[in-house]
């Protein structure tokens, strides 16, 4: 197996990211944005596919997680200047990207803001745009993620009050406590995906994440429901939108909106996923398309 690398850089405003990749230096880089709340990471299944491709993976921790430096009031639109700054710092000139789940959207930020730079994107499960005009963002949502986005609308404290509630559940949780205690966001195949070696990758993610606190968690919920800081209607580079319809933590009517206000996009609708298993199922097509775009 590849191994993996975890570091730290620099950034120029003095900021710090922490940083995981795996792959060989000469191979086609792939910026991976994880989820909420998620840090630098990357799954076993995910490395392996890319190595036998022949790309390097590359995953950083967002403003708050982990040990990158927090930014208040930051930006889904942010996320492209550290990940343009990361890249130099790593002499990529050109990458793809994909983000998942709450990373969907920074992914997003990367292609409509840095056109010279990424070959193809790709949102799996990502959120549209709070303001987003003819979208119910909470409709079809699990009780939690209803709760989570309420606390968001409603302020910085107390969104940081809810969080501070779910944090000792999930840091003391067996990936099947985690799952029980995650019940409403989870359907039928993303429990599945909770009972083997996968599921507990994910929840070391999670927990690794909110270990040192929850301020990235916190303003990734609040860059969620500002404007965002780009319009995706301006994308123009090869992208691709994956949305499960049995998705509870993010419904399929988000795909279905970034869809219809991005016209190029490949879009895939699949009936048989979630939301977590779409790392499993649909990163191997993903990295198999990129790779033909660079």
């Amino acid at each position: 197996m590849t191994e993996r690398k975890a570091y730290t850089v620099t950034l120029s405003d003095g900021r710090t990211l922490s940083v995981m990749e795996a792959g060989n230096e000469r191979d086609l880089a792939v910026i991976v944005h994880n989820g909420t709340p998620s840090g630098a990471g990357l799954l076993t299944e995910n490395i392996e596919d890319a190595a036998a491709l022949g790309l390097r993976l590359i995953s950083y921790a967002r403003p708050g997680y982990q040990a990158s430096t927090r930014q208040p009031g930051r930006s889904v639109a942010d996320a492209a200047k550290d990940t343009a700054e990361l890249a130099d710092l790593l002499s990529i000139e050109r990458f793809a990207t994909w983000g998942i789940s709450g990373g969907g959207p920074h992914a997003l930020a990367c292609a409509a803001l840095l056109p010279d730079r990424v070959v193809a994107a790709a949102s799996l499960a990502g959120v549209a745009p709070y303001d987003a005009e003819g979208l119910d963002f909470m409709a079809g949502m699990g009780e939690d993620n209803i709760a989570e986005f309420g606390a968001a609308l409603e302020g910085e404290k107390t969104l940081a009050d809810y969080l501070s509630t779910q944090v000792p559940a999930l840091l003391a949780s067996t990936p099947a406590e985690m799952a029980a205690h995650m019940n409403s966001l989870l359907g039928g195949p993303d429990k599945a995906v909770f009972t083997d070696a996968f599921g507990a990758e994910m929840a070391g993610l999670m927990q690794q994440a909110i270990a040192d606190g929850i301020y990235g968690w916190l303003d990734d919920d609040l860059a969620f429901t500002k404007p965002w800081g780009f319009d995706a209607a301006q994308i123009r580079v090869p992208l691709q939108i994956w949305q499960g319809t049995q998705d509870l933590m993010v419904p399929c009517s988000h795909g279905q909106w970034l869809a219809q206000h991005i016209p190029q996009a490949d879009i895939h609708i699949s009936d048989t996923d979630g939301h977590l298993t779409l790392y499993r199922t649909r990163v191997p097509e993903v990295h198999r398309w990129m790779k033909a775009h660079f």
